[in-house]
């Protein structure tokens, strides 16, 4: 089968929602290419280290391909992806060079292209993350739990910054049999994380669809389905009960406009975990969290991102 392979060139800010956005457009996998790679090794199994001199990486910034069938893809499709990319600065993320272009290849190319740089990646102390083209080859240590996921059918691999610092606060906040709320799960993988540490009753919401059936097969693919419910909702609407934690790894406007919805479906004590927020708008995140009664026990960052544990 032929394939299409568009080529954008982002900021490193606005790299997870332009995964995000590709996969709505149509994209059979992508793989990233990262500038900071050339800088900061990558770890690769078990904490170990993985050269990456042989890559191609960009001077700046984030190269994202995308692999789009030859059905799915039409002439004005790179106009419209770019200008999409363009569009984020609504939403408080400079898109950087954004420029999208396009070349043709085979699907054994295309394969070959984006699983070369997805292998598994230990992102906390007790979680492993694992694609699943990897999970006959590999042998696990007893400490650590198993996140199995297909890079090339979701919205991200788990291992990017804001994805890592949730789980990181959510292995900080669960000691087991906790219910737990993830709004905007994307892959479901903060989901799985989630029941992967112990929680006893997890709710993976997100407003897209595909997201929906992506999550509701990683979750199947993960055997933690008797514990996880996936469904289609916008943000904490519609949702009648009060949780031990709610997580979300969305953009900071959406943060900002979520938080005294997390408060008021928190039991009291409970955990309020927030990501995806760029650092410039960490002090408007930290004052409205705040603002709501929430306690700020702890601020993590990675590279330019912030994530947030506050309690109820």
């Amino acid at each position: 089968m032929m394939y299409y392979e568009l080529t954008c060139l982002v900021s490193h800010e606005a790299s997870e929602a332009v995964v995000e956005l590709l996969h709505r457009f149509g994209a059979a996998g992508v793989s990233i290419e990262d500038s900071s790679w050339g800088v900061e090794p990558l770890p690769d199994r078990y904490g170990e280290l993985y050269a990456m001199e042989e890559l191609d990486l960009p001077a700046e910034g984030v190269r994202i391909k995308a692999y789009i069938a030859a059905g799915d893809y039409h002439d004005a499709l790179a106009t419209a992806i770019a200008e999409e990319i363009r569009a984020l600065q609504s939403y408080g993320l400079e898109p950087g060079a954004a420029t999208v272009s396009v070349a043709s290849l085979d699907e054994e190319d295309w394969a070959h292209g984006w699983k070369q740089f997805y292998k598994p990646v230990q992102v906390s102390e007790r979680l492993l993350i694992v694609p699943s083209w990897e999970m006959e080859s590999i042998s696990v240590p007893e400490h650590l739990e198993v996140i199995q996921i297909e890079p090339g059918m979701a919205f991200g691999t788990g291992t990017h910054a804001t994805t890592v610092l949730c789980m990181r606060l959510l292995e900080q906040a669960l000691r087991g049999g906790e219910k737990v709320i993830d709004v905007g799960c994307g892959t479901a993988i903060l989901s799985i994380a989630a029941a992967k540490l112990g929680a006893s009753r997890v709710l993976a919401c997100d407003l897209d669809s595909v997201a929906v059936e992506v999550a509701q097969d990683n979750v199947k693919k993960n055997a933690v389905d008797d514990r996880i419910h996936v469904q289609q909702g916008n943000l904490l609407h519609g949702v009648t009960w009060q949780a031990d934690v709610v997580v979300a790894n969305i953009l900071a406007e959406i943060v900002l406009q979520l938080t005294q919805a997390a408060y008021d479906h928190l039991l009291p004590g409970g955990w309020f975990i927030s990501s995806g927020i760029i650092e410039q708008y960490a002090d408007d995140v930290e004052a409205r969290l705040q603002a709501v009664g929430f306690s700020v026990v702890e601020k993590k960052t990675q590279g330019d991102w912030v994530a947030f544990l506050a309690q109820k």
